[in-house]
């Protein structure tokens, strides 16, 4: 890479292999979940991160390139994580780490969805900064949903067990 836009396309790359890559992992995540409230928002997750593939397929199109990914680092150790938790973890202890570790792939994606939406406006990208910052809200959105389900649902289930 020598460009912003060598930048700019290579971590696009990134994001889109990273949420292809959530797509095929979210269905096992929702099935470990115990929490029903959990499970639902597992799966509507499923349904945006399928949605977000589309819309990063209409940035690449935007931007004159192939729809293309690049293996994520980053997004392959945290989906490896998810499935430690899900081998290593049970019951409650399960439904908050699998909280944790959906909030790491949310952070991750709002990090870089977040920089591609920058670099696009500074590349002069307009079409392409329209259709990451829908993503980034829904991103955004996702991790409060995430927060709310933690602090109102599933984080005080495991009160009685402490010991």
């Amino acid at each position: 890479m020598k460009t912003l836009q060598d930048a700019f396309e290579h971590t696009l790359q990134d994001i889109y292999w990273a949420e292809n890559a959530l797509s095929k992992a979210l269905p096992k995540v929702a099935k470990s979940a115990n929490n029903a409230e959990l499970k639902v928002a597992i799966e509507d997750h499923l349904t945006e991160t399928k949605g977000h593939i589309k819309t990063l397929e209409a940035v690449f199109k935007s931007i004159g390139k192939k729809a293309e990914g690049e293996k994520c680092d980053a997004m392959d150790g945290l989906l490896k994580e998810a499935d430690g938790l899900i081998e290593e973890a049970s019951g409650h202890a399960l439904d908050v780490a699998l909280i944790g570790a959906a909030q790491a792939v949310e952070h991750y994606e709002i990090a870089r969805y977040g920089t591609l939406r920058e670099w696009a406006k500074v590349l002069g990208h307009e079409e392409a900064h329209t259709l990451l910052t829908s993503i980034l809200d829904e991103e955004k959105a996702a991790n409060s949903k995430l927060t709310a389900l933690a602090v109102m649902a599933v984080n005080e289930g495991g009160k009685a067990s402490k010991k």
